[in-house]
């Protein structure tokens, strides 16, 4: 279920404030929901696969903890964001 090397490299390409930019709040927020996105369809056809649903919830607070820190340190870049991903504002 994680991510093959040449999506993420493709999404680090994409999200990178730099070249070879991977810790970038922007980069990481793109790689966890990627990997959400993946689970989630997982989970639609395993629906009694707890165990991946936990690392699922998992990977949503640890997306939202950094969405919240790019919301209070830059919030222009923050709506690029959700807007590129496609993830709702609260």
């Amino acid at each position: 279920m994680a991510l093959d090397s040449a999506k993420k490299a493709e999404i680090v390409a994409k999200f990178a404030r730099k070249e070879g930019d991977t810790g970038s709040p922007e980069v990481q927020i793109a790689l966890l929901t990627a990997r959400i996105a993946e689970l989630t369809e997982h989970l639609k056809v395993f629906k009694k696969d707890f165990s991946s649903r936990l690392g699922l919830l998992k990977l949503v607070g640890q997306r939202k903890r950094l969405l919240k820190y790019l919301k209070n340190k830059d919030y222009t870049t923050y709506s690029k964001l959700i807007v590129e991903l496609g993830i709702r504002d609260k």
